[in-house]
């Protein structure tokens, strides 16, 4: 689609949310593990993820129960503290001062916190065996949220994500 354009300006979503929050969540991680935390792969990942999952303008799954511009379901978002971030103590902590104390369940702020989705979206896949592709590579960040994100059950195919990324954010960044 020619001149279509994301219902958000994409490089602001990029400059003011995504980078500012993989730069705070990584000055907390050892020097080693957290270099790849804050990279552009991982900022490409993000911005195709939210490309994929809502378009950039759907705050609540159409029909099912994921959450936020990222649509992180709250088994996810649950399994995450329980079996990943309740074993990082410090890692928790510096993800918890992303979040607000005037919304309980903390889950809801999925929707209405985007830095601390924006966190919550970049360590699913961070807890992920599965190395990121080289920045650049859409096709391969389309494989990484296929396997880690969406995973080989999910509905959504590679194939979607690359349309979905060259649709709302190529171009744009």
């Amino acid at each position: 689609m020619a001149g279509f354009h994301a219902p958000m300006n994409i490089q602001h979503f990029l400059n003011h949310i995504i980078i500012p929050t993989l730069d705070f969540v990584a000055a907390g991680l050892p020097s080693g593990p957290g270099a790849g935390f804050k990279s552009r792969a991982a900022q490409e990942l993000l911005l195709g993820t939210v490309a994929q999952e809502s378009n950039f303008k759907h705050l609540v799954q159409i029909g099912g129960p994921a959450l936020g511009f990222y649509q992180i379901e709250p088994a996810t978002f649950r399994d995450l503290y329980a079996n990943y971030l309740a074993f990082k103590p410090d890692l928790k902590a510096r993800v918890d001062q992303l979040a607000s104390m005037r919304f309980e369940p903390r889950e809801r702020q999925l929707v209405s916190n985007l830095s601390y989705a924006t966190a919550i979206a970049r360590l699913i896949y961070y807890r992920s065996p599965i190395a990121l592709a080289a920045a650049g590579d859409i096709a391969g960040h389309a494989r990484v949220w296929k396997r880690v994100y969406n995973t080989p059950l999910g509905r959504g195919t590679e194939a979607e994500f690359i349309n979905n990324y060259q649709r709302f954010v190529a171009g744009q960044i």
